[in-house]
């Protein structure tokens, strides 16, 4: 059963980080499926932040389609690049989440990799707040916690799931590269 649920969820949100990549508003409600099938997922491999994260992507994934839609004044919220402030403010506050959260995971539960799954579920939320505000700075965010969840899912069993977030770090690398395009012309 968590195997087909593991092919359901890296289905819908592989669509929703394609459809994501190509600047696409169809992401989110593809997003908002796959978010809810990997929360009960990671629930049963221990992954808790990555179960808390998925209850964020939901949320989030409201407000993006919203956004993408209407959050410039009515009109399509154009992509941009985020500001060396704004970054450096995201960064460090996902950085003291990371340890923060990591520590609790570590104290009272019987997480798997409390600290990595922690800077995962810090750096997707500051990932995910960049996507929701279209800052080409989210897919460096998604780069990094793509290269640390390989091993950690792969390591839980979820063979599929690792074997994905490759094929997400790709698509990473070709979106920053399109995304900067789109922010340049915009």
């Amino acid at each position: 059963m968590r195997l087909a649920l593991e092919i359901v969820a890296n289905a819908l949100c592989a669509l929703s980080i394609i459809l994501a990549g190509r600047n696409n508003v169809h992401t989110w409600w593809t997003g908002i499926a796959g978010c809810a099938v990997f929360g009960v997922v990671y629930f049963q491999t221990q992954l808790y932040a990555d179960v808390t994260l998925q209850v964020f992507f939901i949320a989030a994934s409201v407000v993006g389609w919203w956004g993408w839609l209407h959050g410039n004044r009515g009109d399509e919220l154009p992509v941009r690049h985020a500001g060396p402030r704004q970054t450096a403010l995201l960064v460090l506050a996902a950085v003291a989440v990371t340890i923060g959260y990591g520590a609790l995971l570590q104290r009272f539960t019987n997480a798997y990799a409390p600290f990595l799954d922690s800077l995962i579920l810090a750096f997707s939320v500051v990932g995910q707040l960049l996507l929701v505000w279209r800052k080409v700075e989210s897919w460096w965010c998604w780069l990094l916690v793509n290269t640390v969840a390989v091993p950690v899912y792969g390591s839980r069993g979820l063979t599929i799931t690792a074997a994905l977030y490759v094929v997400y770090w790709v698509n990473a690398i070709v979106s920053v590269r399109h995304w900067t395009r789109l922010a340049r012309n915009a």
